[in-house]
């Protein structure tokens, strides 16, 4: 069921709210970026997202081919949500479902992952492991 989540990064200078199905799942990589940053985003079109306040507070970070934007509060060092385009889903969001400051545990525990083999560059097919994710 779509619902209507606020968010936050740790420090409360970044804010947001977010239209999410979390029925219709999550995401886990393990490309380098999502391992090291134990990343576990909801991915949602563009117009599902609205920044509250905090635009000042974000550092973008970018690497390899500079698609995505990987936003960090510049205070707290929290990444609680990316902006993307892909051929799976076109421009998104990717919203760490962490970072849901009014999801509930059993939300969270329902949610449905995805593996994702960002690793090998292999979006299609799972990785061979995914318990460290």
């Amino acid at each position: 069921m779509l619902k209507t989540y606020h968010g936050s990064c740790h420090c409360g200078a970044v804010t947001f709210e977010a239209d999410i199905d979390l029925s219709q799942g999550t995401l886990r990589c393990n490309c380098s970026i999502c391992v090291k940053a134990r990343y576990w985003p909801a991915i949602i079109k563009p117009d599902a997202f609205r920044l509250k306040s905090g635009e000042a507070d974000l550092t973008l970070y970018q690497f390899l081919t500079k698609t995505d934007k990987h936003l960090f509060c510049r205070h707290c060092g929290v990444r609680s949500f990316g902006i993307g385009r892909s051929p799976r889903w076109g421009e998104f969001y990717s919203v760490n479902v962490t970072c849901l400051d009014d999801v509930s545990t059993e939300e969270l525990v329902n949610a449905p992952i995805t593996y994702l083999d960002g690793k090998s560059d292999n979006w299609v097919t799972p990785p061979g492991e995914v318990r460290y994710l």
